[in-house]
């Protein structure tokens, strides 16, 4: 480094002409920026409202714009239309807060909101999110929160409020300032006073078909106190007050400054105090005003205040005391809060709560708060139940490129998610189900007798389910110690996993008898017997994977099956001589998906049929494209290998170089088509190895 402490690279950098603070300043988006940053007159704003209203919504009209605004889609689910609404995703973000599988909750929730915005009644309520722990209740509240930031600083959801100004000299400002923002960043039409403002918004034309312009409530009592001394001022002269001493700015709405945001958690009950909700008094101010019922000397900044025109959360808020249950219910019901000393004061705010089981059971036993549920919108937000939307959580968060420097095996999220999942379902009370089958049903698989009919059926026996059984976060933690051991050998694999499940069981708080712990050991051993299912089934897939054979493989079994049904003859291609349909072909191939031989015909037609169809389609038919007959083939395959390979030789200390060349072909096809890596594909081989091994020691 040289005597000036710069090196040669930073002189190039200043020899381009720009020093590295301007290159920093030249990312700024300027435009953005003054848009943000607007100041106008009142006249100027009021011809901001005629040309959109929009600008005037309340607090329930923006929160459901602004979800309505990211989109959404439509689909079916067991005959039943669900929406999915894009905003939860949280793809603005990097899907960081993105939630999953709650997509009827989230449809309940959006109701409310949209009969809120349209003033039918829910505004007049708390929306009380209630779950298990770890079920999203406080991920959903974020998300509303700093959506509603995006969206107000963009030019869609754009809103205004005002400032006092040139109040110099009129005894007015506070501390002889010359300016008094408003301190509950109150809409700007609220000074048009409440006697002729309906007629004033009407004889300006400032409604339009799409948004009718409806401001409801009085100034809060500072902008009141100046407002009535400007009047007085002016000899009662509204024009003059708005022209000389009111200043509309734009309004971004923030949680870090405390603007249109707020957020309550209760603390313990000997310092719950509830000016923190509604304000309290500036003492070092009552000596310049002369007394502490001036509304200068006066803080507006508790949540409710600051949140106005926005959204407030009250985090588990069934443990607030009684005294601040009170505000709660006038700030639900008449939307108006009373700050110590002053008369209740107008809000506009979208009041949302959440709260767990037990807390909420409380709530039910306690008579005296008979009023607030009867002032409350309760939305359950249960567990995930669908197994493919939980992977989704343990893929956000321990996804390849996350999880740096240890590979992540295959299926070792699915297990987790899988367990988690089965502690959340309750026992199948009739339809002759196991548990995991239950599960995939509901993950909208297809399984042999069962229908769409029959899901509705175990959905509606099942009304709490989801409510119950373990929390994505306890996974969560399971996953983070397996990736931090020392075994494994960079990997992490589904058995290391569950057995870091299974060894947290024993000292987990949440878990309250013996019989609970037991079931949900019980059901680890279900996920891994059906772990044993998968793997063995993509050794098998690694196996047969010889493209040329497979092809051959069907191409035989479809011309057997075509001279079959049409009653003729197969030419031998060695031979050339014509010869019966290949009977004991067919079958070793349909033996392996269990048709039985009395339905033998009823599959042969069924593919002959699915042939056809392809043909009137204009499509050739492939083997792979039809699930069943591939799964078929495979297994046929698999069986025509497997001893040439000699798997279960694998188990043994000894293993003779043509096997050998054979497995690393198989070991290749793992983690060319299965993704695995070098040490988890042995890994599964020897543990398939073995339970082949250990079925021939039984037969």
């Amino acid at each position: 480094m040289s005597d000036s402490g710069f090196t040669a690279s930073d002189k190039g950098q200043k020899s381009d002409g720009k020093s590295m603070v301007a290159t920093i300043a030249s990312m700024q988006d300027y435009d953005r920026y003054r848009d943000l940053s607007w100041e106008g007159s009142f006249e100027e704003y009021l011809s901001i409202v005629r040309e959109r209203p929009q600008v005037t919504r309340n607090a329930f009209q923006r929160v459901y714009d602004m979800v309505i605004s990211y989109g959404t889609e439509e689909y079916i689910d067991n005959k039943k239309r669900l929406i999915r609404y894009n905003f939860f995703r949280d793809e603005a973000d990097g899907g960081r807060d993105a939630i999953f599988g709650l997509d009827i909750p989230v449809m309940r929730l959006m109701s409310v909101l949209k009969a809120a915005s349209e003033n039918y009644g829910p505004e007049k309520r708390v929306i009380l999110l209630h779950g298990p722990v770890g079920s999203s209740k406080s991920t959903i509240a974020r998300l509303l929160k700093k959506g509603l930031e995006r969206y107000c600083a963009s030019a869609e959801g754009a809103l205004y409020t005002f400032s006092w100004v040139n109040l110099e000299g009129t005894g007015l400002g506070s501390g002889g300032a010359d300016t008094f923002g408003s301190p509950m960043h109150e809409e700007p039409l609220k000074l048009i006073p409440l006697e002729w403002r309906d007629k004033a918004i009407e004889r300006l034309h400032l409604s339009n078909e799409k948004h009718k312009v409806r401001v409801e409530g009085e100034l809060d009592p500072a902008s009141r106190f100046i407002f009535k001394g400007l009047l007085e001022k002016y000899h009662g002269d509204w024009g003059k007050v708005v022209d000389n001493h009111v200043r509309v700015h734009r309004m971004v709405l923030s949680e870090k400054d405390r603007v249109g945001i707020g957020t309550f958690q209760p603390k313990d009950e000997k310092n719950q105090d509830s000016t923190e909700l509604t304000g309290d008094i500036n003492y070092r101010k009552i000596a310049e005003y002369g007394s502490d019922s001036d509304p200068r000397a006066f803080n507006f900044d508790g949540e409710f205040n600051i949140a106005n025109r926005g959204i407030v959360e009250f985090v588990e808020v069934l443990k607030l005391d009684v005294a601040f249950l009170y505000d709660l219910l006038g700030a639900s019901q008449e939307h108006r809060i009373k700050p110590k000393k002053f008369a209740q004061t107008d809000i506009d705010e979208v009041i949302i709560g959440h709260t767990n089981e037990a807390e909420y059971k409380r709530l039910l036993n306690n008579e005296f708060m008979e009023a607030l549920r009867d002032r409350t919108i309760k939305i359950d937000i249960p567990y995930i139940t669908k197994l493919s939307d939980e992977v989704k959580i343990y893929e956000k968060d321990f996804h390849q490129e996350r999880v740096r420097g240890k590979h992540v095996a295959p299926h070792t999220l699915e297990v987790a998610a899988m367990w988690a999942v089965l502690t959340r379902l309750e026992e199948p009370k009739k339809h002759n189900l196991q548990l995991i089958q239950k599960m995939k049903l509901y993950d909208g698989k297809v399984l042999p007798g069962y229908t769409q009919d029959t899901v509705k059926e175990l959905r509606k026996e099942s009304k709490r389910e989801g409510m119950e059984g373990i929390s994505p976060r306890y996974v969560q933690d399971k996953i983070s110690n397996a990736l931090v051991s020392e075994v494994g050998e960079g990997t992490i694999n589904p058995f290391m996993v569950l057995n870091e499940l299974e060894k947290g069981l024993s000292h987990h708080s949440l878990i309250t008898s013996e019989d609970q712990r037991k079931r949900y050991r019980e059901t680890i051993g279900i996920v891994k017997r059906e772990y044993e299912e998968i793997v063995k089934n993509e050794v098998q897939r690694a196996i047969s994977a010889d493209e040329e054979a497979i092809s051959k493989l069907a191409a035989n079994y479809i011309d057997n099956i075509k001279a079959y049904a049409l009653k003729e003859k197969v030419k031998n291609k060695y031979t050339g001589q014509d010869e019966e349909p290949d009977e004991r072909l067919m079958r070793s191939i349909e033996e392996k998906i269990e048709v039985p031989d009395n339905r033998k015909d009823d599959f042969r037609r069924e593919i002959m049929n699915y042939i056809g169809a392809r043909a009137v389609e204009g499509k050739k038919f492939d083997w792979q494209s039809n699930d069943r007959l591939r799964r078929a083939l495979e297994l046929k395959l698999f069986e025509d290998q497997k001893d040439s390979i000699k798997l279960k030789t694998l188990v043994s200390a000894v293993v003779d170089k043509e096997t050998q060349e054979k497995i690393d072909i198989i070991k290749s096809r793992l983690m060319r088509y299965f993704g695995y890596n070098e040490v988890s594909a042995t890994d599964v081989l020897n543990y398939v190895a073995s339970i082949f091994a250990r079925g021939d020691a039984k037969s």
